[in-house]
């Protein structure tokens, strides 16, 4: 890993005050050391048996043409180390990245010139693996207005702005960058009308700011008259119980327009199918899935289509609902509908602070309590959903069949058609969305008491349910044929906002949700299976002793006593759950190792269904993964911890491999974006109400959040002079790192004294790791014996170095994926030892265990776990000594890494991980 040099600071880091046992006297002390030399002298006194090694080393020394007065200037080292499994100092190596060769290790990868011209580097890209991609072809998404001049919509919002008094302001309607900032800060964060006017009144602020508004009043005029207006909401009333709902929507065709034609998404959105190869042998390649573009579903539709009209322009329309609380107490709830449409990659359609996602309204919230009988109560609640999605839907249905002309950011119009593709929901939502029975399938028939086996799930028929709901009017008079018909098609008898949608497959269109179906499915119910299994206490003990690490989540009291687990703590719970129980004894040793088959079974199918790209063989796996856990499952009734595996979300795993070819992977249809849209469209809004008549009040006060966003897009254009959307930048992803700055400039602590090293730290022989390091660095050729021996007679000029307590990297993609649009994984190593806090408390230290590339060339042969005890680097006076006219081409910064040992050739044939132990 290339880390540039950093300076010496005599100001210590923040991050690194007072370490335990650290003081000034100590510091002051190693500063003064650390400028002295060590005198040569002190190692004079060596028996005789080293002195004829030396002597053989400066023969081959002389026949290597390698100056021997260079080493005698001071590098010092004593003790030894096992060969290729001691402790090392790695040259610039880190986790990942680099050679953290130890004593008899190759040193690695150094850390470039120390002269650098530049301390933030461009991160190279990842390198481009082999695809190839199959474009649709022919007329599909083709520009109505090719040849004409195009007008991109940043030209058109500017011409709906008010005439501005300065046509330079670019921040008009706002006469200033102060007026913008506050206005748009105070309606960003939920700042009440009241704080801000009271803000605004203090004596001599808005003087002193020069704002144009006074108050809270008339910064909303300002917003509401002179910015160009949004999409509207408007209510509707229903009658349902005898009592009165009310539906707050606004015309989703326009909130869809509006959506397609963002400028700022023009250069990524995506208007054909497609079908991308990965080549994965000599002249075999391999089909992948990942954004919706590639997946089966859009790539019939456009077949379909083409068949009926050439040229269409298919826009995949992703709904979902889902029911939320806005107040811990008092019971009130919200229900809200949201819309985003799969022209935009899925990396920006999860972005919630990009927008991709709309709210189309607000669906009614009761029991009907006024109904007595459950079942039609029931059917009256699914009544009232398919009547107020049927009303929201309205606008985007009567255009499906035939299009209609859209324009997108670039100004390019094309005839779009607004297919319903997927909807997105829990397991609840997916039953009343299908209008089935609770407990059944939504995708297809299969016997609720086959769910926990491989039997095949015939699928339902769109068609033939749809055909049974229209029915209704065949017989006006008589209702009994229409109630046989939905009676035998599954669904219940309601108004369907899908039975008349032009090419539509509901049942189809349910997709997978890894937050509800495996988080706080399966995996919920895995956890309290090995409960059973191995009792609380043995589970909790072992999640107590867990080591701290990063991204670990540690769970000191265990997690036997957690109450309404998140989906976030099942995540981290997965992340350790395999090697907490893989030696907990049972009574049996095969049950033991069916309990472990099958959970990793489950685990496999849970991690593998979460890859952003699916290929052929992925999927392969994927279904490997759910038989092997079929075949083990049984063993969880056998010891008691189930009598059945009948559940709806055990068996929905079964169609995970045909939604994947359908739609794409399952990361394009998370609910976990839902539950986090809820902050933003439904938790924050309600909070900016005064708690009464609160629906008013929350729309507007996101469409004013809208606004801010349109004119800040727009603010950002002005602001680079108006470029053309193809020379501007892509739409860019949230805290997207563009420079990488792997390590700090100033060190953590400064001067960290060699015993420091071993005693804070835990670097055991520090002095003499560090020498064999370095002297295996500057000769090469030198046997490890050899290596030592030098070493051992050498002194090092300097008794201090200085400490860094975090190194920053980024993983390439792991599946070679390509695009912008691909983001590297930032990672960070901690080496810091134990600490008081702000409060003088004791902290323990952390040093993280790391994955270490000992060669620094990629070839996982090569990888070695190892944790990191301390990374340092040595001031420059202490590298002149050391490398003389080579310091330039020597490492800057280093790694002391405490090696595991080796990984077996074969892992554990019951849960399949390797097991290490520290080397001695």
């Amino acid at each position: 890993m290339d880390i540039d040099p950093v300076q010496p600071s005599v100001k210590r880091g923040q991050e690194g005050r007072d370490p335990l046992g650290w003081g000034e006297g100590d510091e002051t002390r190693a500063h003064e050391r650390g400028k002295k030399g060590v005198d040569v002298d002190l190692f004079d006194e060596e028996d005789a048996e080293a002195e004829d090694e030396l002597d053989r080393i400066e023969e081959r020394l002389q026949e290597l043409e390698i100056d021997r007065g260079v080493i005698d200037d001071g590098l010092g080292l004593e003790d030894e180390g096992a060969e290729g499994d001691g402790p090392g100092a790695g040259d610039g190596g880190g986790p990942g990245a680099g050679d953290g060769g130890g004593p008899g290790g190759d040193p690695g990868g150094g850390a470039g010139p120390r002269n650098a011209p530049d301390k933030i580097v461009p991160h190279p890209p990842p390198p481009q693996g082999k695809r190839s991609t199959v474009h649709f072809g022919g007329r599909a998404g083709e520009a109505l207005n090719a040849g004409e001049p195009l007008t991109n919509n940043f030209t058109k919002y500017e011409s709906d702005l008010s005439n501005a008094r300065d046509p330079a302001n670019e921040y008009h309607p706002f006469e200033s960058k102060m007026d913008w900032d506050i206005g748009a800060w105070a309606k960003s964060h939920g700042i009440s009308a009241n704080a801000l006017t009271d803000l605004l009144a203090i004596e001599g602020l808005a003087d002193a700011l020069r704002l144009q508004f006074r108050t809270s009043h008339q910064l909303d005029a300002i917003m509401d008259k002179e910015l160009p207006p949004r999409p509207d909401f408007v209510r509707r009333t229903y009658t349902a119980g005898g009592e009165k709902h009310e539906l707050y929507m606004r015309d989703s065709r326009q909130v869809l327009e509006e959506l397609y034609g963002r400028p700022d998404f023009a250069n990524d959105m995506i208007y054909t199918p497609e079908m991308q190869y990965v080549l994965v042998g000599e002249g075999e390649e391999d089909r992948v899935r990942s954004d919706m573009q590639t997946s089966s579903w859009w790539w019939q539709m456009q077949t379909r289509l083409e068949g009926i009209k050439p040229g269409a322009t298919i826009v995949p329309l992703i709904v979902s609902s889902d029911k939320t609380q806005l107040t811990t107490f008092r019971n009130r709830s919200a229900y809200p509908v949201y819309l985003t449409i799969g022209n935009i990659p899925k990396e920006l359609r999860r972005k919630t602070s990009l927008q991709a996602h709309i709210l189309l309204g607000y669906l009614p919230v009761s029991n009907l309590a006024s109904i007595k009988r459950d079942d039609l109560r029931r059917r009256a609640l699914a009544s009232l959903f398919h009547e107020c999605m049927r009303d929201i839907l309205a606008p985007l249905r009567d255009v499906a069949k035939d299009g209609f002309v859209m324009t997108s950011g670039d100004g390019v119009k094309r005839r779009c058609h607004l297919l319903l593709a997927a909807y997105v929901g829990d397991y609840p939502e997916q039953v009343l969305v299908t209008g089935i029975k609770s407990g059944l399938c939504p995708k297809g028939w299969l016997d609720s008491k086959q769910f926990g086996t491989q039997n095949a799930c015939e699928r339902r028929n769109h068609d033939d349910a749809a055909a049974a709901l229209l029915s209704r009017e065949d017989h006006p008079g008589n209702p009994r044929p229409y109630l046989d018909a939905c009676a035998a098609e599954g669904v219940k008898p309601i108004n369907a906002f899908w039975k008349d949608y032009p090419h539509a497959d509901i049942f189809q269109s349910i997709t997978p949700d890894i937050l509800h179906q495996q988080y706080q499915g399966v995996v919920k119910h895995l956890v309290a299976w090995l409960k059973v299994v191995y009792g609380e206490r043995a589970l909790d003990e072992r999640f107590k002793c867990l080591p701290a690490n990063h991204q670990l989540r540690l769970f000191h009291k265990g997690i036997s006593k957690l109450s309404r687990v998140t989906g976030t703590e099942h995540q981290d719970i997965c992340r350790v759950l395999l090697a907490v129980i893989a030696d907990i004894p049972l009574p049996n040793a095969d049950d033991r190792a069916q309990v472990l088959k099958a959970t990793r079974a489950l685990l496999d199918f849970v991690y593998l269904s979460q890859y952003p790209e699916a290929s052929t063989a992925t999927l392969k796996q994927l279904d490997d993964a759910l038989t092997r856990f079929h075949n083990s499952k049984d063993i969880f009734i056998k010891l008691g911890a189930r009598d059945q595996f009948n559940l709806p979300k055990l068996h929905v795993l079964a169609h995970y491999v045909d939604s994947i070819k359908l739609f794409g992977t399952p990361d394009n249809f998370n609910t976990s974006y839902s539950e986090r849209l809820h902050i933003d469209y439904t938790k924050m809004a309600y909070r900016s109400t005064n708690r009464k008549d609160e629906y008013p009040q929350m729309t507007l006060w996101l469409i004013r959040r809208e606004q801010i966003r349109a004119h800040r897009t727009h603010i950002k254009w002005r602001l680079q002079n108006r470029p053309s959307l193809k020379s501007m930048p892509r739409a860019p992803l949230p805290g997207a790192p563009k420079l990488k700055k792997p390590i700090a400039t100033n060190a953590s602590e400064e001067y960290v004294s060699f015993a420091k090293a071993e005693r804070l730290y835990g670097a055991e022989n520090f002095e003499r790791t560090f020498s064999e390091t370095i002297t295996k660095a500057k000769y090469p050729a030198l046997t490890n014996n050899q290596v030592k021996t030098i070493a051992a007679t050498l002194a090092l000029p300097f008794h201090s170095v200085s400490a860094f307590h975090r190194l920053k990297f980024w993983h390439a993609d792991a599946l070679d994926r390509e695009g912008e649009l691909v983001q590297e994984l930032p990672d960070s190593v901690k080496a810091r030892p134990a600490y008081r806090d702000t409060q003088r408390r004791r902290a323990e230290g952390t040093f993280s265990t790391a994955l270490v590339d000992e060669r620094g060339k990629g070839d996982k042969k090569d990888f070695r776990i190892g944790q990191v005890r301390i990374i340092f680097s040595l001031t420059d006076t202490s590298r002149d000594a050391l490398f003389g006219d080579r310091a330039a081409e020597m490492p800057t910064h280093y790694a002391y890494i405490q090696w595991f040992t080796r990984l077996p050739a074969h892992a554990d044939r019951y849960h399949n991980l390797h097991r290490v132990q520290r080397s001695i």
